[in-house]
């Protein structure tokens, strides 16, 4: 019996990390070489501090730089094949220092989902989303999750799983050792302890999993976009006024240059793809 839950476990650990790690198919090769992507960053990085030295005095110079360094950060990714949060962070530093503030949410979005413990992420993706036009509030049952769940939300699907298998294993080191050792105060509490801690990462990458599959984030880029109530210009506005950039909503279906999305708010409606980007 034993033996017997233990392959159930391990298939289930083995089920876990193809949803957390699913395989790439055809994956493109990156054209890039190393070298190639370390003059880039550092091209960027250097375009983005001279941009920074000339914002005060020279904005609209500034500007330019900034755009300089995006081409280079997003060529890295495109053309490198590079997916680092730490470069989503900083296209998306570049992108709202240009005023982009809907391009800039999107990409504080995409390095939040690859580091979401990093403070000084959090801190520019909820000021950036202050000067939001729209003031959405979302619905109470997702902040209450939010709250509830804050350990969810707060790590990534790798290192949860990391975690998972480390306490884990350690649950079954702690429990052969009870055959070993007999009425062990202390090992019990750490079996306890630890599988209290793998069943709740357990739940949360299985959450994780499932809200990665179904839900697909977006964020509006366009200045500003008439949300209408079907796939079409001759259907009626769903609002009565339209939506602006940096709001961010969940896809829930796509037609032929049409997205059909819901509002954190939950209203629903149809914007043009051309004025959205999925995170």
């Amino acid at each position: 019996m034993f033996y017997t839950f233990r392959i159930g476990i391990v298939s289930l650990i083995v089920l876990i990390s193809a949803l957390v790690f699913p395989p790439t198919i055809k994956a493109k090769e990156p054209s890039l070489s190393r070298e190639q992507i370390y003059t880039l960053f550092r091209q960027g990085e250097n375009f983005f501090r001279q941009a920074d030295t000339l914002a005060a005095g020279n904005p609209r110079e500034a500007k330019t730089l900034y755009l300089q360094a995006i081409l280079r950060f997003k060529k890295i990714v495109n053309a490198g094949g590079i997916r680092n949060g730490r470069l989503f962070y900083d296209i998306g530093n570049a992108y709202f220092r240009r005023g982009e503030l809907g391009k800039a949410i999107l990409y504080y979005k995409r390095a939040e989902k690859l580091i979401p413990t990093d403070s000084h992420l959090r801190q520019n993706l909820e000021y950036a989303r202050s000067l939001r036009r729209d003031k959405i509030k979302e619905k109470t049952g997702s902040r209450f999750l939010g709250t509830l769940f804050f350990r969810h939300y707060g790590l990534n699907l790798k290192t949860k799983f990391i975690l998972f298998v480390i306490f884990f294993d350690t649950l079954w080191i702690l429990a052969l050792m009870t055959l070993l050792i007999k009425k062990n105060l202390p090992l019990k509490i750490g079996i306890y302890g630890t599988g209290i801690l793998a069943a709740s990462l357990l739940f949360s990458l299985s959450l994780g999993s499932f809200l990665q599959s179904k839900d697909k984030e977006g964020v509006i880029i366009s200045a500003q976009v008439l949300a209408r109530k079907g796939d079409g210009e001759s259907y009626r506005p769903s609002f009565r006024e339209p939506l602006h950039q940096g709001t961010e909503f969940i896809l829930l279906e796509k037609r032929v240059g049409w997205w059909h999305i819901q509002l954190p708010d939950g209203r629903e409606g149809w914007i043009p793809g051309r004025d959205a980007e999925s995170v």
